[in-house]
C-alpha cells in the first residue's frame, strides 16, 4: 500500500489497539474521553468492529451492553450515560429526563437515536471470528439478532409512519449535528432559550471554530425540551415537533443494515417471516431513496416535512444511493462520477482524496467546523465498504490507502480532519477512529465478502 509501509501499518494498528484498550470500560468503550466519556450509539458499532480484530467476544459485548439500554419501542438511544459523575458531559441525563417516557429503560439515556450501523458491525464480527470461537459467537449473535430486528422495526415503522421507505429524524444530533443540511430548518424554529447552560465541548477542544456555534446549541437544546414535552412519544412528535426531516443518509444506513441482517439470517437461524420482513424493509428503503435522487445533480436530497421542501445542499449524505448499494446502475454510475469530481474527492486542494463532510464547492463549507467540511474516517469507512461491495475495488483500495495515510500522519486518532491540510481536529482520543484504523490496517476479508459470494450462488 503506497504511502503506508508494512511497518508503519503495524505500528498504527498497535497504537489503535492501545487506544481502544485505554478507552475500554470493561464491556463498553468510552467514545472519546475526556470530551465523550459515555457510550455512544453508532460509535459502539464501529468500536465493536475494532474489537473484532482483538477479541471477538469483547466485540459482541460492546453491542450487548448497548442493546441492554434499548427502549421498549425498539429504539437504541444515541447516548447511554454509563460514566460516573467524575466524568461530566453536557447535556447530561437531567436535560433529557427520559423517565417521563414509559418506554425508557432503567439506565439513564437520551431520547433520540443515531444511524443503525450495528448490523454491519455484527456482520464484520462474524467475518473476523476465528473458527475455534464460532460456536460461542454464533450463540451470542443469535441472542442479539431479535434485538437488532426490533431496532430496525422501530425505524421502519415509528420513524416512517407514511411507509415512504425514508427514516424521519427529530434532531440534528441523530447523525450530523451542525451540517448545513439543517440550516434552513433550524432557522425557522422559534427558540425560547432553554435556560443558562455551560458548554464543555468548546473548552475541551480549545478552538471554538471546530465546534457548533451557540446559535446551534440554543436550537439543539430547545429541540430536546420539545421532545421531552412530548414525552418522547413518536406519534405525538410527528404531530407537534418542528424538526422532522426525511434523512437520506440515515435511510441508506438502514438499507445497508437490513441487507447485513439478511446476510446473517442463517447464522442467527432467523425464520422465514423475519427474512421476508427484512427484505420488504430493504426494498422499500431502496425505493424511497430512488425517489430522492436528482438526475440533474447526481445527488440525493433530504426532505423537510414541516416546510414541505427538498434540502439541496452538497454534502456526503447526497451519496445515499451509493451507501445503500442502489441496484440502479445509472444512479450508481452518476454517483461515482460525482464522487470523483472537483465538487468532492477530485478537488485539487484536498491533501488526500477522501470524501469531505460538505463539498468544498458549497457556500456553507467550513474546513475546520465539525460536519461543515472536515473529513470523518467513519464516513469514509462506510464509503469504502460500499465501494468494495459494488465491485469498485480500485476506488476502494485508494480510499483505504488515503484513509490510513491521513490517520498515520496525525498524532493520535482524531475525531475528524481538516480536508486541505490533514490537521487533526475535535477529540484527540476518538475510539471509532482507532477502530477504523484497526480494520483498515489489518489483514483479513474485505467487508461483505460472504454476502457477495452468497448473492453470486443465488444468481
Amino acid at each position: 500500500m503506497v504511502g503506508v509501509t508494512d511497518t508503519a501499518r503495524a505500528g498504527l494498528r498497535d497504537r489503535a489497539a492501545a487506544l481502544l484498550r485505554a478507552n475500554d470500560a470493561g464491556t463498553w468503550t468510552k467514545a472519546g474521553p475526556p470530551l465523550y466519556p459515555h457510550q455512544w450509539c453508532w460509535d459502539s458499532a464501529f468500536n465493536a468492529i475494532g474489537w473484532a480484530h482483538l477479541d471477538a467476544g469483547r466485540a459482541v459485548a460492546e453491542l450487548e451492553e448497548l442493546f441492554a439500554a434499548q427502549w421498549a419501542t425498539g429504539m437504541v438511544p444515541h447516548i447511554v450515560f454509563r460514566a460516573g459523575p467524575d466524568e461530566p458531559y453536557f447535556p447530561g441525563p437531567q436535560w433529557w429526563d427520559c423517565a417521563v417516557s414509559p418506554a425508557a429503560p432503567q439506565i439513564a439515556t437520551t431520547g433520540i437515536c443515531q444511524p443503525p450501523v450495528h448490523a454491519l458491525a455484527v456482520q464484520r464480527i462474524w467475518q473476523l471470528t476465528p473458527p475455534e470461537r464460532r460456536p460461542e459467537i454464533r450463540g451470542r449473535i443469535q441472542a442479539l439478532y431479535p434485538k437488532l430486528v426490533r431496532w430496525h422495526r422501530y425505524l421502519a415503522t415509528e420513524r416512517d409512519p407514511e411507509a415512504s421507505g425514508l427514516v424521519t429524524t427529530y434532531h440534528p444530533w441523530e447523525g450530523t449535528d451542525n451540517s448545513p443540511r439543517w440550516d434552513r430548518a433550524l432557522a425557522r424554529i422559534e427558540v425560547a432559550r432553554p435556560g443558562p447552560y455551560t458548554r464543555l465541548d468548546t473548552s475541551e477542544v480549545g478552538d471554538p471554530s471546530q465546534r457548533p456555534t451557540d446559535w446551534d446549541y440554543d436550537r439543539f437544546l430547545w429541540l430536546v425540551e420539545l421532545l421531552r414535552r412530548c414525552r418522547y412519544d413518536d406519534e405525538r412528535i410527528h404531530r407537534e415537533h418542528p424538526f422532522l426531516i426525511k434523512d437520506v443518509f440515515f435511510t441508506a444506513v438502514l438499507a445497508a443494515a437490513n441487507a447485513a441482517l439478511l446476510d446473517l439470517a442463517d447464522v442467527a437461524r432467523a425464520g422465514d417471516d423475519v427474512r421476508d420482513q427484512l427484505s420488504r424493509w430493504l426494498e422499500r428503503g431502496q425505493r424511497g431513496l430512488a425517489g430522492r435522487h436528482d438526475a440533474g445533480t447526481g445527488l440525493s436530497s433530504d426532505y423537510d416535512l414541516r416546510a414541505g421542501e427538498d434540502i439541496r445542499v452538497r454534502t456526503f449524505a447526497g451519496f445515499a444511493p451509493l451507501f445503500a448499494l442502489t441496484p440502479d446502475a445509472g444512479q450508481r454510475a452518476a454517483q461515482l462520477a460525482l464522487l470523483d469530481s472537483a465538487d468532492f474527492c477530485g478537488d485539487s486542494r484536498l491533501r488526500w482524496r477522501l470524501l469531505p463532510s460538505t463539498s468544498p464547492a458549497e457556500p456553507a463549507f467550513e474546513a475546520r467546523n465539525y460536519w461543515r467540511g472536515p473529513v470523518w474516517p467513519v464516513i469514509n469507512w462506510l464509503l469504502w465498504r460500499s465501494l468494495t461491495l459494488a465491485g469498485q475495488h480500485d476506488r476502494a483500495g485508494r480510499l483505504r490507502r488515503d484513509g490510513l495515510r491521513q490517520i498515520a500522519a496525525a498524532d493520535g486518532f482524531a475525531e475528524y480532519y481538516e480536508p486541505f491540510t490533514g490537521a487533526p481536529l475535535g477529540s484527540a482520543r476518538q475510539s471509532w477512529t482507532a477502530a477504523v484504523a484497526l480494520d483498515w490496517s489489518s489483514p483479513g476479508l474485505p467487508p461483505g465478502v460472504m454476502a457477495r459470494r452468497k448473492t453470486r450462488r443465488k444468481m
